[in-house]
């Protein structure tokens, strides 16, 4: 049995709801980092024009898994059939009343409302309520802001929150209004707490952006440097917590974070990876995607995501064990639109991940729809798939075929090596993919390798005495 929240005169009814037997140590009316427990209720306001892709538990249990990650304990989730939105409120007085009397009777400290709120709604909502309120995109920015590790992701994060808090600035300082200032009727009111407020944000906003252009310089450079390596890029995307971290360490012997934890991991890492054959690659493992992620975000981050737009491929990774594969998917091309990335640009392999996950009837279904993207990627959504289990390592050396295919763009040359030219033989398997190989009576090795323009270039020049026949196509 799950209690549901008490009757009121609302017309709107809170349909299902979860409880936790935590009682709380101390109370507070903030999100305290330091503090031992903070107790919240979760609220999932469902529209009558939701998503039509989701089921609202679905999104309720996002929203609990995005309270925890904060490492609040939930008292209870429910959803909250919302038919009309309240300017004032979001919910109806009915509602309103209701919560509040769930509030004082489990010794919540925190609301979280899995919608968009206007300054005027949380301010008013958490003077009817008494307790701290936050909002969906305020609860992101908070996550995040406790998960960046790097000084650039401390500063993407910081931009993102003082253009979120900007407009939570409501006329509430009118009591501290500055004397007035000037002679007779020629003087005006001094500068309100408000405006000081808002001039202080704008200045540390300008220094931000000031110091994340300096940053997207240093990143460009790093992009031009890598590309004058013969080394193609393969970028992670996906929905947070698909899989993306456990994949870039199963593909690399990375030691990278990776928790069943909503954005367990936020910085963006590279590390090389082995391709069949000896091609090597760099492989970059991005910030998750989410549903309705907070355009600031997506413009403070617009940095770190370009290691997207620059990628030769493109992995996106799916959980495709979870109920809301189709709908997740559907979001993390939304956000890849808005950077830019065509859906049909040839770039984008589908990772269908957690297939250990499935059922063997399930699991036998998504292999062989797998199987039949190679030939008709409409069936993946416009891109090839191939299902994996990262944690298994089951079907990541079909991936990594799939992807020394995409960046194999050079036409094959045919190289004929003496037995004493090891050293050329070693870097050809450092820095390109070795096609064939035969061994001839003589003890020389004829050779045909993929090698970009540049690469190839090098090495006419380290191996001059390395004999170079024709091309083979």
């Amino acid at each position: 049995m799950t209690p549901n929240l008490p009757p009121s005169d609302d017309p709107h009814s809170v349909e299902e709801a979860q409880t936790d037997d935590h009682r709380p140590t101390g109370k507070s009316r903030s999100i305290d980092r330091r503090a031992s427990v903070e107790r919240a209720i979760v609220l999932h306001p469902l529209r009558e024009r939701g998503d039509h892709l989701r089921e609202p538990q679905a999104r309720l249990d996002e929203a609990v898994g995005l309270a925890r990650a904060l490492d609040l304990v939930v008292a209870e989730a429910a959803i909250s059939p919302l038919r009309t939105s309240t300017p004032a409120t979001l919910f109806g007085k009915g509602r309103v009343e209701a919560v509040g009397e769930r509030v004082r009777a489990l010794d919540v400290h925190v609301v979280v409302v899995d919608d968009a709120l206007t300054p005027v709604q949380q301010r008013n909502l958490e003077k009817a309520w008494n307790a701290k309120v936050v909002d969906r995109t305020g609860l992101i920015l908070e996550i995040f802001a406790r998960r960046a590790r790097t000084r650039e992701g401390k500063l993407q994060v910081e931009l993102a929150r003082l253009s979120y808090e900007r407009s939570r600035l409501v006329r509430t300082w009118t009591h501290l209004e500055r004397q007035r200032g000037g002679f007779g009727f020629l003087g005006g009111p001094g500068e309100t707490q408000i405006e000081a407020d808002r001039r202080l944000l704008a200045e540390r906003m300008a220094k931000l952006k000031a110091e994340l252009v300096e940053v997207r310089r240093t990143r460009a450079l790093h992009r031009s440097a890598r590309k004058r390596t013969p080394f193609p890029v393969v970028a992670l995307v996906g929905y947070t917590n698909a899989g993306k971290s456990t994949l870039f360490n199963r593909l690399t012997d990375g030691q990278v974070l990776a928790k069943d934890m909503l954005f367990a991991t936020l910085d963006p890492t590279l590390r090389m990876l082995k391709l069949p054959d000896g091609r090597p690659a760099i492989l970059s493992d991005t910030v998750g995607f989410i549903s309705d992620l907070p355009h600031e975000l997506v413009a403070a981050f617009r940095a770190t995501l370009e290691e997207v737009l620059e990628a030769d491929v493109i992995l996106h990774v799916r959980d495709i064990a979870g109920e809301s594969s189709a709908a997740e998917a559907a979001d993390v091309r939304q956000v890849l639109e808005q950077l830019g990335v065509e859906e049909g640009a040839g770039r984008l392999i589908e990772v269908w991940n957690k297939i250990d996950q499935l059922p063997e009837d399930d699991r036998q279904i998504v292999l062989t729809r797998a199987d039949r993207s190679a030939a008709a990627p409409k069936v993946a959504g416009g891109a090839p798939a191939v299902a994996v289990s990262a944690l298994t390592g089951e079907g990541t050396t079909d991936l990594l075929h799939l992807i020394a295919s995409r960046v194999d763009v050079a036409d094959p040359v045919d190289l004929r090596l003496n037995a004493d030219e090891g050293e050329a033989l070693a870097w050809l398997y450092r820095n390109g993919r070795v096609v064939d190989r035969r061994e001839s009576d003589d003890g020389a090795l004829d050779l045909c390798v993929r090698l970009d323009p540049p690469a190839l270039g090098r090495f006419d020049r380290l191996f001059p005495h390395a004999r170079l026949n024709q091309a083979a196509q």
